[in-house]
């Protein structure tokens, strides 16, 4: 993959992380952009400099009766095993449903309804015995979580910065520019942005502008011009790390 100009080389500095209340919450343009594979690898980097990291993900949808009933589901799993198994899988995601629809339409098929209060307390468990915290919403930001919240709700009360995730295709920089605008104007600190490449190139050659790899990098490089000093990254197809790397706990 090509280098994305003036940003590659040296880590990037996340001057605006709040240090006071130390942790992130990653969410995305919409659903399916990657937010989980960019969660594993910011606590995989956390983990791999000696910090001890909680992960949480207030409430999940579209989970299996099998991995309802062992507590788990695939993102809180993943998030749980890259920490290193802290606390309990129940406590990643306390609350779990079903449907494959947004959260609070999922629980209300199962006769039941999301808890506006557990969506807040859950975190306390992790900032009380964590260094850093790494939260992952559900779906994108403006996506309902409950009957009362958004994503953007949730973010604002519980402090924490914004990793603004979208999928590195075709309307990217729309995309992007879109959500970071409308974080700012909600009052949310959008500390960076990462493109997650979702998809694998198939058949494409590499010298094709619309291989995904290219897609990226020019996305990448464009939203960079359009946000700068905003940080940008990207996360290639089956990477395990960012790029380039990012100082999630620079003060």
């Amino acid at each position: 993959m090509d280098k994305i100009p003036a940003l590659c080389g040296r880590s990037i500095t996340l001057e605006s992380l709040p240090m006071s209340n130390p942790g992130i919450f990653i969410t995305g343009t919409d659903t399916g952009v990657g937010k989980t594979t960019v969660a594993v690898a910011i606590v995989r980097q956390l983990v791999l400099a000696g910090r001890r990291v909680g992960v949480y993900k207030p409430v999940g949808s579209g989970v299996s009766l099998a991995q309802t009933k062992a507590m788990g589901s695939m993102d809180s799993s993943q998030l749980w095993e890259a920490a290193g198994r802290p606390l309990t899988l129940a406590l990643v995601c306390p609350q779990l449903f079903q449907a494959p629809l947004s959260p609070p339409r999922s629980a209300l098929a199962e006769g039941k309804t999301v808890d506006d209060r557990l969506l807040r307390d859950g975190i306390l468990p992790w900032k009380k015995a964590f260094d850093f915290v790494v939260v992952e919403g559900a779906g994108g930001l403006f996506s309902p979580l409950s009957t009362d919240s958004l994503n953007v709700d949730l973010a604002r009360d519980l402090g924490l910065p914004l990793v603004l995730v979208d999928a590195a295709r075709l309307g990217a920089i729309g995309r992007t520019l879109a959500a970071v605008t409308a974080a700012r104007a909600a009052g949310l600190t959008v500390a960076a942005v990462i493109l997650s490449q979702v998809q694998p190139a198939g058949n494409q050659q590499p010298a094709d502008p619309a291989h995904p790899s290219t897609v990226m990098r020019d996305s990448a490089i464009d939203i960079r011009l359009r946000l700068q000093p905003l940080p940008v990254a990207v996360l290639a197809y089956g990477a395990h790390a960012i790029e380039p790397q990012m100082d999630w706990l620079a003060q």
